[in-house]
């Protein structure tokens, strides 16, 4: 079919790469956002994200013409949904965004078009919510136009290298809308492309996050048991390791991320008669901050309300500035409303606020005259810092470290006293 000229709706972590992956490819592109301050932005070269290399391909496709940034879709003869798939309170997704995007592209719709949904989203949503929606505009999907869904599959961090050398799954209404998608990714895809059908390729998504969602709530279980027996379990851990049918993953403060904390909702919000498990881990997970602050408490030893206390680390992951659901964010939000003095650092993130959370330009800044350090992200600049940083900077600081960043033994010399996550030692 013929794929020149390319739609690109939701121009976030996932939609900008892509568009900008794309136009590098010498393909037209239409990127679109409903928010302004995107638009206005990315049309001055400005980027709103930080991801590794993005700025460069997306100031190299803007200044090209490949890339045009707009406020609202045009036709196109390919059309991708990349717009945020959030849950709302009662843990059911909120699908407004996917619908929106997919209503503005109804007046644009014409025969021999394909549209793609990237979403990620809940098991039917290709078929029982895009699909009527499209079908609005009179034409018939799978007859008149051809509909996929063909979910991301990137790490932060490496969105822009994975995004060509990944494996993608598409899944088409038909066999026809699934190897349109194939003839659109090939454009830069290396990685193997394999096809299926839509409601497939929607639980592949959500079997993937899931999967590593009930491995890292095994793995925080297993920190709270050691706490309890005096075990250290990093060291357990490793050992565990050694035997070749056995990976426990790394415990930590709790799961963040717009997938792996978002996505097992939308399975147990589907069948909640049929996932016990699924849901049992993301409570699990969910509940891990609760017991960073409970294990704060006992390193302080006296009430949150006369303490204060570094944060280092707000994203919810190492090496990105991405705090979507993270559960940095929520463990510092619950010590200032329990009204401790937080002053807070991300090497990603310097000296803006966030959230109501006061951050500091520097490492030294944040952890000057406080009770406690309490290190909540592997970022590799705080991981670098060593426990002589530390003591000049405030020699009577207490530290809990949440993510095995520092060894106990690098503290000793220095009469800092360093608690673990997990070491009830």
């Amino acid at each position: 079919m013929n794929l020149e000229k390319i739609c690109v709706l939701g121009l976030g972590y996932i939609g900008l790469p892509t568009a900008s992956t794309f136009a590098s490819h010498a393909v037209k592109v239409i990127g679109v956002d409903v928010n302004p301050h995107v638009v206005q932005s990315l049309q001055n070269g400005i980027l709103h994200i930080y991801e590794p290399g993005l700025r460069t391909i997306v100031q190299a496709a803007v200044q090209s013409g490949n890339l045009v940034i707009k406020p609202q879709p045009e036709a196109a003869d390919a059309f991708i949904i990349a717009v945020p798939t959030p849950f709302k309170d009662s843990k059911k997704a909120d699908l407004a965004y996917v619908e929106a995007a997919t209503e503005s592209i109804v007046p644009f719709l014409r025969p021999g078009n394909l549209v793609i949904l990237e979403s990620t989203s809940p098991p039917l949503t290709t078929i029982n919510v895009v699909a009527p929606i499209l079908e609005k505009s009179g034409l018939k999907a799978g007859v008149d136009f051809k509909l996929a869904y063909s979910p991301e599959r990137v790490l932060p961090g490496q969105i822009l290298r994975e995004l060509i050398e990944n494996a993608r799954v598409i899944g088409g209404i038909n066999q026809e809308s699934a190897e349109a998608g194939r003839d659109l990714y090939r454009i830069f895809v290396r990685g193997d492309i394999i096809l299926t059908d839509a409601t497939t390729a929607e639980m592949v998504k959500l079997m993937e996050n899931t999967t590593r969602d009930v491995n890292i709530a095994l793995a925080n279980e297993f920190s709270r048991l050691a706490d309890r027996f005096g075990v250290d379990v990093w060291e357990a851990i490793q050992i565990a390791n050694l035997h070749p049918r056995i990976n426990i993953l790394s415990p930590g403060p709790g799961v963040g991320g717009h997938c792996i904390s978002v996505d097992p909702w939308f399975l147990v919000e589907a069948a909640p008669d049929i996932t016990p498990l699924i849901l049992s881990a993301r409570q699990v997970n969910d509940e891990q901050p609760t017991f960073v602050v409970d294990l704060l408490k006992r390193v302080l030893g006296k009430p949150l309300a006369e303490s204060s206390i570094a944060i280092l680390g707000l994203a919810y992951k190492p090496n990105v500035d991405d705090m979507r659901e993270s559960p940095a964010v929520e463990i510092t939000q619950h010590l200032i409303k329990a009204g401790a003095q937080v002053k807070a650092h991300d090497p990603f993130l310097p000296g803006k606020e966030i959230q109501g959370i006061q951050t500091t330009n520097t490492i030294e800044e944040a952890i000057q005259n406080v009770d406690v350090l309490v290190l909540l992200v592997a970022h590799q600049q705080l991981k670098d810092l060593t426990a002589e940083k530390i003591k000049a900077a405030n020699a009577n600081v207490i530290v809990l470290d949440t993510v095995n960043a520092w060894t106990i033994e690098s503290f000793n010399d220095t009469g800092i006293k360093l608690y673990k996550l997990g070491v009830g030692k």
